[in-house]
């Protein structure tokens, strides 16, 4: 942690004495760890299921303009865990019946949720999740070979323009298409348990619907398309998008998506050949929205 280099910022802080770019030190900062039932079926189980064990680490490297958990992604909220203490945790979660270990936001504690998982080997026993805004390292991706089963990435922006202005990251596709290969390659195609329909491997592709951003959503299909294969992943179209939780000074975003916007990209998914999840308008709501 002396030169960082774990997101594509390559910010080289030394995280010892001072924070990142992501605003984190080099000790996990934990926001809330609890069972999370706001994810995909196939992860969290819908609502009546047991839901998925959530670790929400504070900071981020991308800080998103319209970010819903910007609570916790613009500071240090929460408390400090070594990885003991984190994986004493994640057994309670296991044992209160949690479907999988779900990381959220988790790319600049790497090092220490590598050091988590070694301590749990052989004591988990459910799916390990990378929760990620899918700006990503390459080569982070690929040394998570051994110890995440199921990949639950964004895939944001094809504009060069959008990702600049939106987060701040010019190069967010060609990071996010580079990570997401390596993902697929680890997880291979969608592994459904038949039975309680809840995924044991895989890589789900997130993408949030924008207003006015339409056209940019429809590039960002065709391009993971013809990247990964439309059946290799799980994709998740979110109809989410609230401005309650925008910045100022974004008025052109500063509404809800309408229908004629999501059923375009809908229909282009569909027209790819996805499968996954396709959203109401009626979840652009901040109930979904943990109480950081």
């Amino acid at each position: 942690m002396e030169k960082c280099e774990l997101c594509p910022r390559r910010c080289k802080a030394d995280r010892v004495e001072k924070l990142g770019v992501c605003g984190a030190a080099d000790e996990m900062m934990v926001a809330k760890i609890m069972l999370h039932h706001w994810e995909e079926p196939c992860i969290s189980g819908g609502e009546n299921g047991h839901g998925s064990g959530a670790v929400f680490f504070s900071g981020c490297s991308l800080k998103c303009v319209y970010c819903q958990n910007k609570t916790i992604s613009r500071g240090a909220v929460g408390s400090e865990y070594s990885p003991e203490k984190l994986a004493e945790e994640i057994l309670s979660l296991q044992k209160e019946g949690a479907y999988n270990i779900n990381f959220v936001t988790p790319t600049h504690y790497t090092h220490k949720i590598k050091e988590t998982l070694e301590i749990l080997k052989g004591k988990l026993k459910i799916p390990v999740v990378w929760n990620t805004s899918g700006y990503e390292n390459k080569e982070v991706i690929e040394s998570l070979t051994s110890y995440v089963d199921i990949f639950l990435t964004d895939f944001k922006y094809f504009s060069e323009k959008l990702s600049a202005e939106y987060s701040n990251a010019p190069d967010y596709k060609e990071r996010a298409l580079e990570a997401l290969v390596a993902m697929v390659k680890i997880t291979g195609s969608p592994v459904i348990d038949a039975e309680t329909g809840l995924m044991r491997r895989g890589t789900i592709v997130r993408h949030l619907v924008l207003p006015g951003g339409r056209k940019d959503s429809v590039e960002v299909l065709r391009l993971v398309s013809g990247a990964v294969g439309a059946k290799n992943v799980i994709l998740s179209l979110m109809a989410q998008y609230t401005p309650e939780f925008l910045d100022e000074g974004y008025s052109e975003i500063n509404r809800r998506i309408t229908t004629f916007e999501y059923n375009k990209v809908l229909d282009e998914a569909l027209n790819l050949g996805f499968d996954g999840y396709f959203q109401n308008r009626d979840s652009a709501t901040s109930k979904y929205t943990p109480d950081f």
